[in-house]
């Protein structure tokens, strides 16, 4: 648990409200109290740290007269184990002195098992305020819990069979790079054994898994319906200009990931060259590469418990990218794609990389901005929101 210097509290005092600190004047208000302590344990920024309450404090960070007997203390205390906000939040109420006067400083850690409610709803706090969680920020904090447990394309997809899986496809593409070389025992070794051991298979009946279903189904459609790309070209600039081009990419994840890649190579214009220039050269909008590895990051970190597709839309300035699925586990914004990886399908990581379409966890947003800075693109643009992430590449200019 998080604690407070002197100097820190003095600090927290006079600085502004923020998603991390809050501040109230009196002890009584017990249901502001309490909300805020949801919104701490709910962690909706991701910052990984405890949040902060001062009771007894004006806004301005000047301290007022509280009485904090014996029995104030235990009410803010009870809040962490009298069922007012479940789960149960994590929190450590101190008596400080700020000013010469007392005052409460409530820490309250993250929870492990968001979202956390208070009277029945989820609060959050969105830079100084705090309010009800909207359906797609509910959702990215159940998406944080089901991170520290099995995720979804690890778990045993009911009523699917093993029959129901191309075993002519795995046998010929994917078990030949998936198991260790010069070992002739593994080939001998039943195919369920075989899957079982790549976690493809889940059980004693080797009911196929989510991420298994997706790679390998003969229909994959018909387990996940959402598991298609939407792709258009567009002749224009705004999403109302006239389509050239649509397709519905469906079927299994290679396949899809090949066609999207073959799309988005012929979208891909040269500028003729410039005076003075090498003869022949010719400067793409556009690096493949960088639209590549965005597509493969897409089908591999997107939402499949979602029935929404990818989309790809090619404009005449730029290409954007939409993924349903916001940023995952403790993934902050302000680090995404540098310092920090988190997979929301772990199996469907590592079925790409076992079919050539990643190389190593963790490098596809630097290559691309590499790549794009190469080619004297814009870096790429990132829009977060709960439910989804949009990137943007913008054409050479």
């Amino acid at each position: 648990m998080s604690f407070l210097g002197d100097a820190q509290l003095e600090s927290l005092a006079v600085g502004g409200a923020s998603d991390r600190m809050a501040r109230t004047r009196s002890a009584a208000r017990m249901k502001a109290i309490r909300k805020n302590i949801c919104a701490f344990a709910n962690d909706l920024p991701g910052h990984g740290e405890a949040g902060v309450l001062l009771i007894g404090v004006e806004p301005d960070g000047a301290p007022v007269d509280l009485d904090l007997g014996d029995r104030t203390l235990q009410r803010l205390a009870d809040l962490g184990r009298n069922g007012s906000v479940l789960p149960l939040p994590t929190l450590v109420v101190q008596k400080r002195v700020l000013a010469g006067r007392e005052i409460v400083v409530i820490l309250v850690e993250p929870s492990d098992h968001p979202p956390v409610r208070s009277a029945g709803m989820v609060w959050v706090r969105v830079g100084p305020t705090v309010r009800a969680a909207t359906a797609d920020e509910e959702r990215l904090l159940t998406e944080r819990r089901r991170a520290r447990y099995m995720n979804f394309d690890l778990r045993p997809a009911r009523g699917a069979r093993l029959s129901d899986l191309d075993e002519d496809y795995l046998r010929n593409h994917y078990l030949p790079p998936a198991e260790p070389r010069g070992v002739p025992e593994q080939n001998e070794r039943p195919l369920e054994g075989r899957l079982r051991a790549l976690h493809l298979v889940s059980g004693d009946d080797h009911t196929p898994v989510w991420g298994s279903l997706l790679a390998f189904a003969r229909s994959p459609g018909e387990w996940l319906p959402g598991a298609r790309v939407h792709y258009r070209r567009i002749d224009g600039e705004r999403n109302t200009d006239a389509t050239s081009h649509r397709r519905v990419l469906t079927g299994r994840l290679s396949e899809v990931l090949r066609e999207l890649e073959g799309l988005l190579e012929l979208a891909v214009t040269s500028e003729p060259p410039d005076a003075g220039v090498e003869r022949g050269f010719r400067r793409p909008d556009y690096p493949i590469e960088a639209l590549r590895q965005l597509a493969r990051n897409a089908l591999m970190h997107r939402s499949y418990e979602t029935n929404a597709p990818v989309r790809v839309c090619s404009y005449r300035d730029r290409v954007e990218f939409h993924n349903p699925g916001g940023l995952y586990g403790g993934v902050a914004e302000d680090r995404f794609g540098r310092d920090q990886t988190a997979y929301r399908n772990p199996l469907v990581a590592e079925i790409m990389t076992r079919l050539g379409f990643a190389k190593r966890y963790g490098i596809g947003i630097p290559i691309v901005c590499r790549e794009l800075e190469r080619n004297g693109n814009p870096a790429p643009e990132f829009r977060f929101r709960p439910g989804g992430v949009r990137v943007i590449v913008r054409a050479a200019s």
